[in-house]
């Protein structure tokens, strides 16, 4: 028996990744640096509890307008949480 597991993944995923994105340009020290924005991912990431699924469109039909109107605001609190954590990060390295 084959078991395929590459369809499986975070729906948060890509919602976090156009989130940071969108909230890139408020955040100058950090806007342009690939690996500064993708360690905002990671921290938002991890502050989301993961939905993992194998299908965006099944996601999308078992999720009521509350839970999606919930889940965009958790989305953007925590990627704007991480821009704060990382660019206060930045912040301490650059005076070290």
């Amino acid at each position: 028996m084959s078991i395929e597991f590459s369809s499986v993944h975070n729906h948060l995923e890509r919602q976090v990744f156009d989130t940071v994105t969108a909230m890139a340009e408020g955040y100058p020290g950090l806007n342009g640096d690939g690996e500064l924005l993708a360690d905002v991912a990671c921290v938002a990431l991890n502050r989301l509890p993961p939905r993992y699924i194998r299908n965006p469109v099944d996601f999308a039909f078992y999720l009521t307008d509350v839970e999606r109107a919930r889940m965009d605001r958790k989305v953007r609190l925590a990627v704007a949480q991480a821009f704060e954590f990382v660019q206060a990060r930045v912040a301490l390295g650059a005076r070290a």
